[in-house]
């Protein structure tokens, strides 16, 4: 037996290690090819070696954000079975690389977040070149790391540790604007504590509107369409600040009816948002007028109905941080083309469509490579899900976003969604401890008894063994006190064990929390001091 389980142990392994080098095979061979397509693309152009690097850096920083970030997106749908493995991954690539295409703009800040000061280079376009090399390879370190542990950290503080850590290295630290520092270490704290709310908040009310009633199936038909609808009009404004205001000039052109501007107002796009929401809110209430008598009425029953909807969540989340995050991977890439191209040093760049090309196809093959591990993590490793609480946390992730983008706080996508799922997980934890408050008072009283009893049994020993010239009844009542005071202390021991299990439930794996807390906390600047080291690195080997 034991050479047979060695032998399929070892059948395992050499099938588990010829998948990871096909996996590392498709990696090396699409970060070769852009490496070879910025050469011929620059050949003739002074510093075009630098160029060619850098692409190699962003293909790789791509890669590591599809493989780590875009498990928010999709994890929890995976996590409650609305969506299998392959088809999140099939989603989730073409999504986020239609997002990172179609909305990624042909501008992105170059500087995510405005974090250092460009001046403070001057004209050294060589020192600027060597700070985002450096940033793109710290932060695609960083986040390779974070992968392998199965930490899912924002990939938006990755980069801005690296590009911070590069500008203190090449011009110091007053070439950074710590304002903005402070106000990125302040969204730890806030992202996840508003994502926990929002997504424990619809939580609760799917429980208190559906679940907790007695006919499940007529409170279904008149709350699903309401949050559905309530879902529609928050993904819809979501999508049209954060996805589409790159390329809303274009739309304006198209929509003559919208007024004429660069970026879409929270007005403009809340009220598109819910004309959506009200057709969204008719389809779907005469759908479930048709179709509710075959769902049955229980739990299960009211989880399916939020299927549909996990998926077209899954969906849009994946095309907004596709157009938004792929500035991560190519922001720093477009700064330093234009730098070799121009030979001058600019805050804004144009982005030839070669390396907005590198950014979506490097997420979609990053999430389709790597992703998995990360997904399993954010969907089932934290907190068990279904569909109404990985519907409570799409929910989360989008309102959130527009809570804080109109209050001008930053946020980060990651925090919110896995905020989220501490929020749905903690929430459980409570009303589960709530319902049993019942079983938890009967388990005192059974223990105060408990104790009682076998306090009585001691006193009777104590008696005993203090009385001189002892019969042979009173050994045989000694012995029979001892078994007795066993007993009760085996009782008292598993009346405590009964008691404490009642008053811990724990839904949430505090482990994990731990973990992906430091991961948050450490994030900006082990990037930072790695970029530094980076910086140094390359400086010393061209000087």
């Amino acid at each position: 037996m034991e050479i047979q389980t060695v032998k399929k142990m070892e059948k395992e392994a050499i099938k588990s290690s010829g998948v990871d080098f096909l996996r590392l095979g498709f990696a090396l061979f699409f970060m070769v090819a852009v490496l070879t397509y910025s050469f011929l693309s620059s050949g003739g152009v002074p510093n075009n070696m630098f160029l060619g690097i850098a692409a190699l850096f962003g293909a790789y920083m791509a890669m590591n954000i599809g493989a780590n970030d875009v498990a928010n997106n999709v994890g929890p749908a995976v996590g409650s079975k609305a969506l299998t493995m392959g088809g999140a991954i099939i989603i989730a690539a073409i999504f986020e690389a239609a997002g990172a295409l179609i909305a990624g703009g042909e501008v992105v800040n170059t500087i995510k977040k405005g974090i250092i000061d460009i001046d403070a280079f001057g004209t050294d376009t060589e020192s600027f070149i060597w700070a985002m090399m450096a940033a793109l390879l710290s932060a695609a370190l960083w986040l390779n790391f974070a992968t392998m542990i199965k930490a899912p950290v924002s990939t938006t503080h990755s980069i801005v540790g690296g590009v911070m850590g590069a500008g203190i290295a090449a011009a110091g630290f007053s070439i950074v604007a710590w304002g903005t520092m402070v106000k990125i270490a302040a969204s730890w704290i806030i992202s996840p504590i508003l994502g926990g709310v929002i997504a424990a908040a619809f939580l609760y009310s799917i429980k208190r509107s559906m679940v907790y009633k007695e006919n499940k199936i007529e409170a279904a038909k008149k709350w699903v369409p309401i949050f559905v609808s309530i879902m529609s009009w928050a993904f819809v404004t979501y999508l049209i600040l954060k996805g589409l205001k790159k390329v809303w000039p274009h739309i304006v052109d198209i929509l003559i009816f919208l007024p004429d501007a660069k970026k879409p107002s929270f007005l403009i796009a809340a009220i598109l948002g819910l004309i959506i929401a009200i057709a969204v809110y008719i389809f779907v209430k005469a759908l479930l007028s048709k179709k509710a008598h075959n769902v049955e009425n229980s739990r299960a029953g009211i989880n399916s109905m939020f299927t549909v909807p996990l998926i077209f969540a899954a969906a849009l989340l994946s095309f907004a941080h596709g157009a938004n995050d792929v500035a991560n991977a190519i922001g720093p890439l477009a700064a330093i083309n234009d730098a070799v191209m121009t030979g001058g040093i600019s805050s804004n760049a144009g982005i030839p469509l070669w390396v907005m090309a590198v950014g979506a196809l490097g997420i979609a093959l990053g999430l389709a490579l790597y992703g998995p591990k990360l997904i399993r993590t954010v969907g089932s490793e934290i907190t068990e899900l279904d569909q109404m609480r990985a519907f409570s946390v799409a929910m989360a992730a989008s309102i959130t976003v527009i809570i804080a983008s109109q209050l001008g706080l930053p946020v980060s996508s990651t925090h919110i969604a896995v905020g989220g799922i501490f929020g749905v997980g903690f929430l459980r934890e409570y009303l589960d401890t709530t319902e049993k408050k019942d079983v938890i008072a009967i388990g005192q009283e059974v223990v105060e008894d408990e104790k009682k009893v076998l306090r009585a049994f001691q006193a009777q020993l104590k008696h005993l063994g203090k009385k001189k010239n002892k019969k042979k009844d009173d050994y045989e009542t000694i012995v029979e006190l001892y078994k007795k005071v066993d007993e009760e202390e085996e009782k008292l021991r598993e009346a405590k064990k009964n008691l404490k299990t009642a008053q811990k439930v724990q839904y949430v794996k505090r482990n994990a929390i731990k973990k992906i807390v430091a991961a948050w906390i450490i994030t900006v600047p082990a990037a930072a001091v790695l970029s530094a080291m980076v910086y140094f690195m390359i400086r010393g080997i061209v000087l």
